[in-house]
């Protein structure tokens, strides 16, 4: 829980970087976060970054994909 945390960060801390623990934190019995190690947050950041490459892959081969380019030059971003 929230109230547990702030009487455990050290401890809880510790477990996470060092031995890799994830933490889920509770708030009135529901789960609001989580605490991961910076392992983890790569991992979650890497996964994150292929599916977007994917789903742009995707909108390119979409019928009427507008190029980057032309994109840049409507928004004056040249």
């Amino acid at each position: 829980s929230t109230t547990s945390l702030r009487d455990k960060l050290s401890d809880i801390l510790n477990r996470t970087a060092f031995r890799g623990e994830r933490m889920i934190l509770e708030r009135h019995g529901k789960q609001v976060a989580a605490i991961v190690s910076m392992e983890d947050l790569a991992l979650l950041n890497a996964l994150e970054e292929r599916i977007d490459l994917e789903g742009a892959r995707v909108a390119l081969r979409e019928k009427g994909a507008v190029p980057w380019k032309k994109v840049k030059k409507r928004l004056m971003l040249d």
